[in-house]
């Protein structure tokens, strides 16, 4: 990957909800092939690529793209597997749960292991799980990986719009997030929806990754689908930290995931209030159409830090950054 390639190669892992929203988001684009897709069952790879609606008709049909007609592999170890693979990817999406902390870390280190030399993003929430991934970093430069963490809407989209508006203010006081999610069925974002509950008063990280899908569907009956989250541990903090914007201590995130409808039970939105270098208090708030999805709003950025990574990767910018320390770059 020494010279930039007009089209990138790019392997997606995870097959829930946002790994087949960016299979389909892939179809679309003309600046990335989309070769390659693993879950916890199995593996498919075509060097010329995949079909999307293969694809998502392989996952529905008997649970794992491993059983995709031709390209597809049943395997007990699929990032194993496709890391045969490589050298022929030069992208890679983490649609990846976020429950334990340290799984999407643990990937990461198997990818290093292995000698892979590509860009890497993910659509990580958590500050502990950022935190692991942060200190990856001399791993990663030495190897010759560029990553970018926090790479989906927030964090991500919304923390790279905090990161622009701080600009306005000699200082920053807050970073204020509050999001709307609306889904149809929770089924189709269960890792998703898991790592919202573990946000939730008297759960943790553990406790709902040890709820089944019943213990999932019971609380939603309890909460009518709605899910309300406030002062969530979201990595928008870690990385508006590093990035120099503001002491994470000062950025709140929170939002109301429904999974029972589509529309958005709130806007989503972004405001950083600060101080001018005249002494003037203000605010600068972003919101997001209420008609984008989430998985418009994750996979849409993280193909375009991707991009934007690999830009910086072919010319030798090695090693861990964020979404508050690129700007992404638009994949046609």
């Amino acid at each position: 990957m020494s010279e930039t390639r007009d089209v990138l190669r790019v392997a997606v892992l995870g097959a829930g909800g946002l790994g087949m929203a960016a299979t389909r988001m892939l179809s679309t684009k003309t600046e990335m092939r989309h070769v390659a897709v693993a879950d916890s069952r199995g593996y498919a790879y075509a060097a010329d690529g995949l079909d999307a609606d293969a694809v998502g008709s392989a996952q529905s049909e008997s649970g794992t793209v491993g059983s995709l007609s031709g390209a597809g592999r049943l395997s007990g170890d699929a990032i194993g597997d496709l890391l045969a693979h490589s050298e022929d990817i030069d992208g890679v999406f983490l649609a990846l749960p976020n429950l334990p902390n340290d799984f999407i870390p643990t990937v990461i280190e198997r990818f290093a292991r292995h000698g892979y030399q590509g860009v890497m993003v993910d659509a990580l929430k958590r500050t502990s799980a950022a935190e692991l991934v942060v200190k990856l970093d001399p791993v990663l430069a030495h190897v010759g990986i560029t990553y970018v963490v926090g790479a989906g809407a927030t964090p991500g989209l919304l923390t790279a719009a905090a990161t622009v508006a701080a600009q306005s203010f000699a200082e920053v006081e807050s970073v204020d997030i509050n999001f709307g999610v609306g889904i149809a069925n929770w089924e189709t974002y269960r890792a998703t929806i898991r790592e919202d509950i573990a946000h939730m008063p008297g759960y943790d990280v553990e406790a709902a990754r040890r709820m089944s899908d019943a213990d999932v569907a019971a609380l939603l009956d309890e909460t009518n689908g709605v899910l309300e989250l406030h002062g969530m541990e979201h990595a928008d903090d870690i990385i508006l930290e590093l990035a120099g914007v503001v002491d994470r201590k000062r950025v709140t995130v929170g939002g109301i995931v429904d999974t029972r409808n589509a529309t958005k039970p709130v806007s989503t939105t972004v405001t950083v209030t600060g101080v001018t270098f005249e002494g003037r208090r203000s605010a600068h708030t972003f919101t997001l159409g209420d008609e984008t999805s989430m998985a418009a709003n994750v996979c849409g950025p993280a193909f375009g830090y991707m991009k934007a990574a690999h830009w910086l990767h072919s010319r030798g910018v090695h090693g861990v950054l964020s979404s508050a320390d690129v700007m992404p770059r638009f994949v046609r």
